[in-house]
């Protein structure tokens, strides 16, 4: 090989082995693009030396919005929620009910579907509109009439990218749509951006869930800070009724309750510092902890920072909306999910074909419907389950109940007391979870260490 062919050589490990100094550099224009366009970031900064600190007081302003760790730097956790599929409106501005409390000056409102995206039949999408607008009218006095012709209240649209309203849609699985404030001309409608796959189903996007979002925008709300809300700012998919009490909160300060319909609200997303915060099952899933309540669970991995948030059916769309108990079984590498008088397994994040089953083929006798708490107990080989004030040991080598069981569980676990919430095993330790309560548990001493708020898990 002659030295030419060498040195060549030597220069492209070089090249290929020394990072792109503009991948950093794009990834802060990316960065700089989105705070402009949601948090009012100067478009004369865009790319400016001298932007870093106004860049950082930005960062802080969306970290503190979606309840990230707040740090003024562009850290993966920040710059992965700015990639996440989202609404086109601003999360802060005058696009927000305060300080002017936009709102329709009376209850009567019309609106009309200007066209229709391939990706659905028609009667799809007048259904899906139909639904979301019902969805508010069910919580408000507000009516909404369907023309078919002439200028409505909120005028409904798909198009994509540069479509007229000098507010641009980007393409796939960016913004998804938006909607103008309630006014005269552009205000109250609402575009749908047709380089998106609009569905009715839970895959792609849901119609009817980010028309309801984008109509509540239409309507007056704001972006809402809570991540169960449906008028937080980016996508997930939720079955059933979408609101949120902070959702009905916000539309009932505009426009006052339904007078003739009382309608029970999903449960706001939990504040891991509250207090008296319980859970209702955990588990350990390959190294990291996962801690489920209500429709949400807490993910806890020892190279993150900070608990990560998330809808149960963002992550699992299979699984029911709220879970019982949980448990890690590792030398099967399988998580098994308990809702009810069902279960479900996992192998890491993805779903175990052949489930659900019915707790009973454990061996359960007919009248226990639901399971309390679960934990694997790794050097026995048993999984404890507990139900009410009892519990049951099954042994997963001969997957067998074992005789004598049921137990009390005061009885076995003094100073626990009767009943469990959600139960998780480390190294010879059980922690028992009840109430706002966690109780360190020594299994080879049989006593309680000491007793801390549940909540101590996520750094509180």
């Amino acid at each position: 090989m002659t030295m030419t062919a060498l040195l060549l050589l030597v220069m492209v490990a070089h090249c290929i082995a020394v990072p792109i100094p503009g991948a950093e550099t794009d990834k802060r224009l990316q960065a700089e693009k989105y705070l402009s366009r949601f948090y009012n970031l100067p478009a004369g900064l865009l790319g400016a030396r001298k932007s870093s600190d106004v860049l950082q007081t930005k960062l802080k302003e969306m970290q503190a919005f979606f309840n990230l760790k707040v740090t003024g730097k562009l850290d993966a956790e920040t710059f992965d929620t700015m990639k996440l599929p989202r609404c086109g409106v601003p999360d802060v501005g005058e696009y927000n009910v305060s300080p002017r409390k936009l709102k329709w000056p009376n209850n009567n409102l019309t609106f009309r579907i200007e066209n229709f995206t391939p990706d659905m039949k028609k009667a799809d999408v007048e259904r899906a509109i139909r639904q979301a607008f019902n969805v508010w009218a069910s919580v408000t006095p507000l009516t909404f009439k369907r023309l078919h012709s002439g200028i409505a209240d909120i005028m409904i649209s798909f198009a994509a990218r540069d479509h007229g309203d000098f507010n641009s849609f980007d393409g796939p699985n960016g913004l998804l749509a938006h909607a103008y404030a309630p006014g005269k001309g552009i205000g109250g409608d609402t575009h749908f951006d047709e380089d998106e796959n609009w569905t009715k189903e839970s895959n792609d996007y849901n119609l009817f869930l980010v028309a309801t979002h984008e109509f509540g925008h239409a309507l007056g709300l704001e972006h809402s800070r809570e991540a169960g809300s449906l008028m937080f700012p980016t996508y997930s998919y939720s079955p059933g009724f979408p609101l949120s009490e902070d959702d009905i909160d916000g539309i009932q300060e505009l426009y006052g309750p339904n007078p003739n319909r009382k309608v029970k609200p999903k449960p706001d997303a939990p504040k891991k510092c509250d207090p008296m915060l319980s859970f209702d099952a955990i588990t350990e899933l390959r190294g990291e902890t996962i801690l489920f309540k209500d429709r949400f669970y807490w993910r806890i991995h020892p190279q993150m920072p900070e608990p990560e948030l998330t809808l149960i059916r963002s992550t699992w769309p299979a699984l029911p909306k709220e879970v019982d108990a949980a448990y890690e079984n590792s030398d099967k590498d399988m998580v098994v999910i308990f809702s009810g008088i069902k279960m479900w397994a996992l192998s890491g994040y993805d779903m175990v074909e052949g489930y659900p089953k019915y707790i009973h083929k454990l061996g359960l006798p007919k009248k226990v419907r639901e399971i309390d708490a679960a934990v694997h107990i790794p050097e026995t080989g048993k999984t404890l389950l507990f139900t009410d004030e009892q519990y049951w040991s099954y042994d997963e080598r001969t997957s067998t109940m074992d005789v004598g069981f049921p137990r009390a569980i005061e009885l076995d676990f003094p100073g626990i007391g009767k009943e469990v919430d959600a139960a998780v095993y480390d190294s010879g330790t059980l922690y028992f979870f009840h109430d706002y309560m966690r109780f360190e548990y020594s299994y080879r001493s049989r006593k309680v260490i000491s007793i801390v708020r549940a909540n101590s898990i996520l750094n509180c």
